[in-house]
């Protein structure tokens, strides 16, 4: 089987923490790894598994490979989508990419599952049944009745394990979701799925033709980009948006469902996240600097400063460096409205913390005003920042640690700690650290725009425009 990560997602139910440029699945919400590398590595113990292949937001790509890096995995590919066109897509794209008769095992980046061995039992079993030409969902069994998920019917046609779908069906209201819990016939739509690849793109074909026309032609004038592979933007902008569920598994009449009873979470908001996490005696999950008292049935989390609670219950209060969300726990469906304010206001805290991370290390923006900011920034060994000029401010570097080497316009000046070089608007520039040691620098920067996108890139090792 060769499992495709599906990574596009953008996470904003778990803002402050998940941000549009670092969202959930690369945060270690539930244990030391982060969510997708818990995703690669709950397949170890399965036999006949070949690398992935992993789908994910242009602007993840070095997060994702740094990510694989770190557990020993090395993606049979990283697909790059330049849009976000909804799963259907996206597994058209890996489809296309290996042989027909491969079964493609589709696995969201940003689950939860705790029973890895029920797990194990079920992707064996739907190994099987993809091999005989059914299009295998997996259908969590579910725990209570539900409103946040859709939900899958089974029939009473059973095949080994799995049962044919009778329908799928949307998220129901409370009363819904009870008869449907009652009835034992109704399962979470996990939106995990296992087929041969070819069967998927010939079922694709009979339902959606264009969809499947516009991947072929994305990914024939696709582009290799070191561990990426690149989808043109002009052709993939014209594909039609579609889940795998609406594209293909809600008309095909070779759909079944395997129960799958593994303590899964797809870790959706707040509330999610603490049903998943080890809580003390009062109920509370707590990370961080947390004073707790009288408090009870709470998610505590604080990143930089003593977070004190007293004498509530049943709230979510996450604390990061540049903001804090307070909000009680039936309201964090609600988290999704805050992201779309601070979008609409063009606020950075919707996208970025305040540590941004980049492919030659990262930088923290620690102070900034009318015509100033200052930042921390790391770059790593063997790193190297684009050659680059800014139309509207200028740049004073200090060494803190390590080795500089400068690009000034048609000079190359070598700088050690304790030294500092200014750098004039308009000049062309470039930053690379030569040596075995981490460069740790401060940046001042003064101007009258200070923006990110205040860049004119000439080279780039890392092929950003």
């Amino acid at each position: 089987m060769i499992p495709v990560i599906l990574s596009g997602g953008s996470g904003t139910r778990l803002w402050p923490l998940s941000r549009g440029q670092y969202p959930k699945q690369f945060l270690p919400l539930v244990s030391e790894q982060t969510m997708i590398q818990e995703t690669v590595l709950r397949l170890n113990g399965l036999k006949h598994i070949k690398p992935p292949i992993a789908v994910c937001n242009e602007d993840h790509r070095f997060m994702l490979a740094e990510q694989m890096w770190e557990i020993g995995v090395k993606p049979a590919s990283i697909i790059l989508e330049p849009v976000g066109k909804n799963t259907a897509p996206a597994v058209a794209m890996a489809a296309l990419s290996v042989a027909s008769d491969d079964v493609l095992l589709i696995l969201p980046a940003d689950h939860v599952i705790a029973d890895c061995a029920a797990f194990h039992q079920a992707v064996i079993a739907a190994d099987t049944l993809a091999r005989q030409g059914q299009l295998v969902t997996f259908g969590i069994v579910p725990t209570k009745p539900e409103t946040g998920y859709g939900y899958i019917q089974r029939s009473q046609s059973q095949q080994g394990e799995a049962f044919k779908v009778a329908a799928f069906v949307e998220k129901p209201d409370a009363e819904t979701a009870q008869r449907y819990i009652e009835s034992g016939d109704f399962y979470w739509n996990s939106g995990m799925f296992a087929f041969k690849a070819g069967v998927y793109l010939d079922e694709l074909a009979k339902f959606n033709p264009e969809m499947l026309q516009v991947c072929r032609e994305a990914l024939q004038s696709a582009q290799q980009d070191l561990d990426f592979t690149r989808i043109g933007k002009e052709v993939f902008s014209t594909c039609p948006a579609d889940s795998i569920d609406y594209a293909v598994m809600e008309k095909t009449a070779n759909a079944v469902v395997i129960p799958l009873d593994a303590g899964w979470n797809d870790v959706g908001s707040w509330t999610a996240l603490w049903d998943v996490t080890p809580k003390d005696d009062a109920g509370n999950a707590v990370f961080g600097d947390v004073l707790a008292v009288d408090t009870e049935n709470s998610y505590l989390y604080s990143k930089d400063k003593l977070v004190a609670a007293i004498g509530v219950q049943d709230l979510v209060i996450v604390e990061t460096d540049d903001a804090l969300l307070v909000a009680s726990k039936d309201k964090v469906q609600e988290v999704k409205a805050i992201v779309d304010f601070l979008k609409s206001q063009k606020r950075s805290e919707a996208d970025l913390h305040r540590k941004v991370y980049r492919p030659w290390g990262h930088y923290d923006s620690v102070d900034n005003g009318e015509r100033h900011q200052t930042k921390r920034i790391l770059v790593k060994p063997g790193a190297k920042l684009s050659l680059q000029k800014h139309h509207h401010r200028a740049e004073h570097w200090i060494i803190v640690k390590g080795t500089a080497l400068v690009t000034k316009g048609d000079q190359q000046i070598l700088l050690a700690e304790n030294e500092s070089i200014y750098i004039p608007l308009g000049t062309v520039h470039c930053l690379e650290n030569p040596g075995v040691i981490p460069l740790e620098m401060v940046e001042v920067q003064s101007g009258s725009y200070l923006g990110e996108d205040d860049i004119v890139r000439f080279q780039d090792q890392y092929g950003r425009v």
